[in-house]
């Protein structure tokens, strides 16, 4: 039995209005809510004067990817140096003079952004690359995740030549005289992340162990997280087992739902007749949904959109055939599972819709599937959405950003009901928030101002201001939303007794704060069942 806590003198947003004053934890769960401070003579009880500071339910990051936020936090950190292609070369350079010689030998790096590039207006290639180091070989991945760049060395290690074919789903990059550019696009990638040295279960840990840390520092205390195809090759249920351990011995301070990524239905069949299916509700690891990409980003112009891109003939990337989606999804249904599927352009939703709708007649009951990102849309797509009672997994703060690209790539009548999770919202749809991490920083604060304000912190936009969020709403779907769609509303998302005691103290109450600067209020401590994580 744990001792019994009480935290008073502080505004207390238990997930309804108006704010309380008071609250009590027990056993990792929360006791009671008070309005004024607690009579509470038992000299057992474990006082905490909050000093006046704001508390809500603990911050649920319901798309990212935690496993891969620690790899990123082992290699090059390219997001800051993104402002022309000289500064990333440079970086690179520095880093790789104080690379760990214990490290995999290859020089890794994410978060370039060639639409912040200063000095050119194209992605870097593999000549840019070979400037840094021709004898070491260096693979960059954009900070969507969705294009990397290989230098001369990396693509030979990965054996990708003139005579290699595109994957299904991918694409490699070529000059005019088809030799590979470096540039791998979607399954492209893979290509080379095979070959890159494979972690063990130590290394596994380790970055589990410094990405939860590093959440927490965000406020967060729950994570939906997609990890299974962070290292191609690696056994999933190697990366459920890192998970455990790190449980069972103390060491990880987040609730994380895994959200299954499985390329195709024979590894999904796999996973599930080894049992990579658990679904332990007193844990604070369990596997949750399939997960499935129908798509790219719309950065690396691998989103599929409906139209083709200005000035092109390419309308994107499908990640799978109408058929292969349509059979994945009913599989994951056939199993018991909910299937998320990243769809970011119009056309992919067009796909992913149709899939849900024809595994709904074949599997009917009660299910939370949901789109990941849902960007690029059209209003009989957010209607369609509604009506299949599907779930959407946003990124406010992806609008940070998309501000300044989405109007010069999609045609003005689809852009005019983009990124409208409140339309959706509106009709009942359960929108919960996230980050994607690490496409961006685990930043709630930011993610939160970016869903109330509609404009970059830059101050473009605002884009479709109609489209914001209240702070009650932004707050919800950094709470109470993620804990509906992962099946938890009953036990977590709200600061009320019987709840589960994850709560985050912050410096400052964003319903008093000005919108414009919700990013800057400090997290000052957060709490995971009642015990202080940060």
């Amino acid at each position: 039995m744990s001792r019994k806590k009480v935290f008073y003198n502080c505004r207390v947003y238990t997930g309804e209005l108006p704010l309380r004053g008071a609250f009590a934890v027990e056993d990792g769960i929360f006791t009671g809510v008070w309005d004024g401070i607690p009579d509470m003579p038992d000299p057992d009880v474990e006082m905490h004067d909050l000093e006046g500071k704001f508390v809500c339910p603990g911050f649920n990051d319901s798309h990212m990817h935690l496993l891969n936020y620690g790899k990123t936090l082992t290699g090059a950190d390219l997001t800051a140096h993104t402002g022309s292609l000289e500064e990333l070369k440079d970086h690179l350079r520095e880093f790789l003079v104080r690379m760990d010689p214990e490290s995999s030998g290859w020089l890794l790096g994410r978060g370039w952004n060639q639409d912040y590039f200063s000095d050119t207006d194209r992605m870097p290639d593999r000549n840019d690359l070979d400037e840094v180091s021709d004898t070491v070989p260096i693979m960059i991945t954009r900070t969507c995740g969705h294009c990397s760049v290989l230098n001369t060395p990396a693509l030979k290690a990965a054996g990708i030549t003139a005579d290699t074919e595109d994957p299904d789903g991918g694409s490699i990059g070529r000059s005019i005289y088809g030799v590979p550019d470096g540039r791998l696009y979607e399954n492209a990638i893979d290509l080379a992340a095979a070959v890159v040295p494979m972690p063990d279960i130590n290394d596994i840990k380790r970055m589990l162990r410094e990405a939860a840390a590093k959440v927490n520092s965000y406020g967060i205390t729950s994570v939906q997280t997609d990890d299974y195809g962070v290292f191609p090759g690696l056994d999933p249920l190697l990366v459920n087992r890192a998970y455990c351990e790190l449980e069972d011995s103390g060491e990880l301070t987040v609730r994380a739902l895994e959200q299954c990524y499985r390329p195709g239905t024979a590894e999904l069949e796999d996973f599930t007749e080894r049992g990579g299916i658990r679904e332990d509700t007193d844990r604070l690891f369990r596997t949750g949904p399939l997960k499935a990409l129908a798509d790219g980003s719309l950065g690396s112009r691998t989103a599929r959109l409906s139209v083709s891109y200005p000035g092109t003939d390419e309308k994107g990337i499908l990640i799978h055939s109408d058929g292969e989606m349509r059979d994945l999804i009913c599989l994951a249904a056939s199993k018991g599972m909910n299937a998320v599927v990243h769809a970011i352009g119009d056309g992919a939703l067009d796909q992913v819709l149709d899939a849900f709708e024809y595994a709904r007649k074949m599997y009917p009951g009660n299910r939370r599937d949901g789109i990941v990102h849902c960007q690029v849309s059209r209003a009989d797509q957010l209607r369609r959405i509604a009506e299949l009672g599907l779930c959407v997994y946003a990124q406010s703060v992806f609008l940070d950003y998309d501000n300044h690209i989405v109007e010069a790539l999609v045609p003005e009548d689809i852009a005019a009901t983009s990124y409208s999770w409140k339309t959706l919202l509106d009709s009942g749809v359960n929108v919960s928030n996230g980050s994607d991490c690490p496409v961006e920083y685990p930043d709630v604060m930011k993610g939160i101002q970016c869903a109330v304000t509609r404009t970059s912190v830059d101050g473009t936009g605002p884009y479709l201001p109609d489209q914001a969020f209240s702070v009650k709403e932004a707050l919800d779907s950094f709470t109470s939303a993620g804990a509906y769609s992962g099946y938890e509303e009953k036990i977590k998302g709200k600061i009320a007794p019987g709840m589960l005691a994850d709560f985050t103290v912050l410096g400052a109450d964003p319903f008093e704060t000005d919108p414009y600067a919700i990013k800057d209020i400090e997290i000052c401590s957060t709490w995971l069942g009642g015990n202080r994580v940060f």
